[in-house]
C-alpha cells in the first residue's frame, strides 16, 4: 500500500518537533539531530522535517512504496508524466536505505517515488533537480542538465 511522503524545511527543530507530535498525537518514529518523521497510518504519511540549512518550508512531496511490484508501477507513471526523471536507483538518503527516482512537477515542486529498505547512521545529499525550484533533500549532489 502507498504512502504519501511530505518533507517539510525547518528553522527550529526541537520547536518543530513538539508541535508535530502535539497534532499527530505521537511522537516521531525516528528522531535525529536535525531530522524527523513520523509514520502515520491515518492519514497514511511520512511525514519527515529537517533542519539542515534549507529555507523553511516544503521541501519535497513523494509516494513511499510498499514493494517492488508497486515501485514499478509508480515508475512507469513517472516516466509517463512530462518533464525528465532522475532515476536514482539504490541511495542512502534520509537515514534510511532505498531505491528511489525524482521528477519536478509543473511548478517545480520535487517529488520522490521511493521504497524503503532499511535503516542508515547517515542522512544524505543534496540535488538540485533540472527544473525544480527547491532542491531534494537526499540525493546525490548533480549539476542541472539545462539552464534557465
Amino acid at each position: 500500500m502507498k504512502r504519501l511522503h511530505v518533507h517539510v524545511a525547518v528553522d527550529d527543530l526541537e520547536q518543530s518537533t513538539l508541535f508535530y507530535s502535539t497534532l499527530f498525537a505521537t511522537e516521531p518514529a525516528v528522531l535525529k539531530p536535525d531530522y524527523a518523521k513520523w509514520i502515520l497510518e491515518d492519514p497514511r504519511v511520512n511525514f519527515a522535517i529537517s533542519a539542515r540549512g534549507h529555507a523553511a518550508g516544503l521541501d519535497h512531496l513523494g509516494i513511499q512504496v510498499a514493494d517492488a511490484d508497486e515501485l514499478g508501477e509508480v515508475y512507469g507513471r513517472l516516466k509517463q508524466a512530462e518533464g525528465p526523471v532522475l532515476e536514482q536507483g539504490q541511495t542512502t538518503c534520509c537515514y534510511a536505505k532505498s531505491e528511489k527516482s525524482w521528477i519536478s512537477d509543473p511548478q517545480g515542486i520535487a517529488w520522490e517515488v521511493f521504497l524503503t529498505s532499511g535503516d542508515s547512521t547517515v542522512y544524505g545529499d543534496s540535488i538540485e533537480l533540472p527544473t525544480s525550484k527547491t532542491s531534494a533533500c537526499c540525493a546525490p549532489a548533480v549539476a542541472a542538465p539545462c539552464c534557465g
